[in-house]
């Protein structure tokens, strides 16, 4: 029985199998061995490049990650899976977060199980840790903030409904038997249509006017689906955006520089008037040795 018992451990501690238990009988989590997978050429490719970008995009090594890369380029040709590798290797090298992936694990589990999970969640504005029933609906990656949330049903006494939940918050995550349904209602692409990266809301339109020097650079992606650009006579390009928050996008449009302006709405272009003071103030020497600096905002 201890033998047992032991083994029992073993495939839960080390091998990470996520066992249940009815009486003194054990089995898998349902779905959780997934059948093989074969790919094309061009589909191996395109899934070590999805890997790669999602890779780099984590501060902190997810051996799942490093797993599934292995796997994608043992598939391609012999020397450009040594290339492959060799590319990665500095990447998964960071430090490996084990409370992080342990939690990545839970939310996997969940999400592709359809079952609740109970996490306790630390808000960036809070110092309470809070605990949630939630029900997983979607897992996202943004390349803004360089961050994974899932979005879902979640209930706690004092509020219910769809929240989003940054993974490096989330102080512990347990799956829970209990299943949930999806609600056909739930739509995943139009909820985030508007938002930049995981922030969604009432929509807000955005102009923006990029110099001529950075045009070409602008119209070559499609940086957002309600983007509309407009030549200029002066060579420069307008963009007009509708943004369900423009938290996300302030990042973005400061990585421009001096080669964009913003020029709606007003309560943005303030705020981007507010930084361009704050600059000056940091950036212009003082005019005495030991003169103190102002940094009330000076009018543009």
């Amino acid at each position: 029985m201890r033998t047992i018992q032991r083994d029992i451990l073993a495939l839960q501690d080390e091998l990470k199998l996520p066992l249940t238990q009815e009486g003194d009988r054990y089995s898998i989590l349902d779905g959780y061995v997934l059948p093989p997978v074969s790919l094309s050429l061009y589909e191996a490719v395109a899934a070590f490049l999805s890997l790669r970008l999602t890779l780099r995009q984590m501060d902190r090594k997810n051996p799942h990650i490093k797993r599934a890369i292995t796997k994608i380029a043992a598939l391609l040709p012999q020397s450009l899976a040594t290339d492959i590798n060799a590319s990665v290797s500095p990447i998964i090298e960071s430090p490996e977060d084990t409370e992080l992936v342990h939690v990545f694990e839970q939310i996997a589990l969940a999400w592709t199980t359809r079952r609740k999970m109970h996490i306790t969640y630390q808000a960036l504005q809070s110092n309470e840790i809070k605990e949630w029933e939630l029900e997983p609906y979607f897992v996202e990656t943004t390349g803004v903030g360089y961050s994974t949330y899932v979005i879902g049903n979640a209930v706690r006494e004092d509020k219910q409904g769809i929240f989003t939940f940054k993974l490096d918050r989330i102080r512990s995550a347990q799956v829970l038997d209990t299943n949930f349904e999806i609600p056909p209602e739930f739509d995943i692409t139009k909820l985030l249509s508007s938002s930049w990266g995981i922030i969604w809301g009432e929509e807000t339109e955005i102009k923006l006017k990029f110099s001529p020097a950075v045009a070409r650079r602008v119209k070559e992606s499609t940086w957002h689906p309600s983007q509309v650009l407009e030549d200029l006579s002066d060579g420069s390009v307008l963009m007009t955006l509708k943004i369900g928050s423009t938290l996300e996008i302030t990042p973005w449009i400061r990585s421009w520089g001096p080669d964009v302006e913003v020029l709606s709405p007003e309560e943005l272009r303030n705020s981007f008037k507010q930084y361009a003071n704050q600059l000056f103030n940091i950036y212009t020497p003082y005019q005495r040795e030991g003169e103190a600096r102002d940094d009330s905002p000076r009018p543009l």
